[in-house]
């Protein structure tokens, strides 16, 4: 990580860390804790800097989003689309609207999304509609879970133009007839403003239109590494609390191994698994942020590594926040502490793209030579 870009964030993220236990309890939106993110820069980082942004490389991106994630794992989550937005301007060639986009994150916009949708329908197809009216481009329809948007200056919207064509559209949050709702009610990743969002009759400008590509490409996989990074982030966080509740006691028992919590060998070596399963997945995140920088080359491969990373850190980090409560006796499950966080929001992370199709389709290539699917969509049946 160059120490330039490290000594730049990492007061903020410190800032970031010392209110996350005050929002889990409260469940306060960290709208202030984004406002300093936009105006450090942090949403800019991977704009090249001739046009304002910092020009970091991939791997410094997910380091940032990493140590963002032992701040508060809601963070990077809450700006994933944001992140894949950026991602995908990068991929574009250059063109003046290209780059007027990446002046405008440079600036401090944000860009949140409104993709999933919980109604019946076929897979392939969307109840949100685009559609033409006195001769204006209109949306109509409802999106859940849409992480970050509450955050947003700009929603990129799926929606369905003409029976089975899917696009993509861009329209800023505040536009009329756009209602956004704060209504998420997972147990977990409870500050990333994943609500509803309601579209009536929303003007869009045709410009900001494209088809929805569902084709091989880096798209998916780069947006399950920043949910990997949160995960990276909460392994880190738990062995910095389990490290901290040890230093900080000084009660023990009468049958334990030393007078001391932090004498005693057995604490000790729960530490240390805290710690190395935290370490173990850092590594495995930076070899799959290593492949999919490579997936210009090998997009195939770049999509099945990070789908073993997806595998490997979820299990590795679900274990890791589970066995943080090892290390002390019923204060250690204080409500105060709010150490459960870890685990909630590990699972609620790993609950993303099932694991279980993920598992699957690593074996089906491992066997049969099986292709990813690189764009999926969720139904219903009608």
């Amino acid at each position: 990580m160059p120490t330039d870009l490290a000594a730049k964030f990492r007061p903020v993220f410190e800032r970031i860390a010392e209110g996350a236990v005050d929002r889990e309890q409260q469940r306060r939106l960290p709208h202030e804790e984004v406002g300093w993110l936009r105006a450090s820069g942090f949403g800019a980082l991977r704009v090249p800097q001739h046009l304002g942004g910092a020009g970091a490389g991939l791997d410094e991106l997910f380091g940032l989003l990493v140590e963002l994630g032992e701040a508060d794992s809601n963070l990077p989550q809450a700006l994933r689309p944001h992140v894949l937005f950026v991602e995908e301007q990068l991929r574009q060639p250059p063109s003046t609207a290209r780059d007027e986009w990446l002046r405008l994150v440079a600036g401090g916009v944000l860009v949140g999304n409104a993709i999933s949708e919980r109604g019946s329908h076929e897979v392939g197809r969307l109840n949100t509609r685009l559609s033409e009216q006195d001769g204006r481009l209109v949306l109509n329809g409802t999106k859940y879970y849409s992480t970050g948007s509450l955050f947003a200056d700009w929603l990129t919207v799926r929606a369905e133009r003409a029976p089975g064509e899917l696009v993509v559209a861009r329209v800023p949050a505040e536009a009329a007839g756009i209602v956004q709702h704060d209504d998420w009610d997972g147990f977990g990743q409870r500050t990333t403003a994943s609500g509803t969002v309601e579209f009536t009759d929303v003007e869009v400008d045709p410009a900001h239109v494209v088809p929805w590509d569902p084709g091989p490409g880096p798209h998916t996989a780069l947006a399950q590494l920043v949910l990997l990074a949160s995960l990276v982030g909460v392994a880190r966080a738990a062995a910095r609390d389990a490290t901290r509740f040890v230093q900080q006691r000084n009660r023990s028992y009468s049958h334990a191994s030393a007078p001391l919590p932090k004498d005693d060998p057995l604490v000790q070596q729960v530490v240390g698994k805290v710690h190395s399963a935290a370490f173990a997945a850092q590594a495995t995140l930076e070899a799959a942020v290593a492949s999919v920088g490579r997936a210009q080359d090998d997009v195939i491969t770049a999509e099945n590594d990070v789908a073993k990373a997806q595998v490997a850190i979820a299990d590795t980090v679900l274990r890791a926040a589970a066995e943080l409560f090892e290390v002390g006796g019923a204060s250690v499950v204080s409500e105060s502490r709010r150490l459960d966080r870890h685990w909630r929001n590990a699972r609620t992370l790993t609950a993303h793209n099932p694991l279980i199709y993920k598992s699957r389709s690593v074996g089906d290539h491992a066997i049969n030579g099986a292709l990813p699917v690189f764009g999926w969509t969720t139904a219903a049946p009608a």
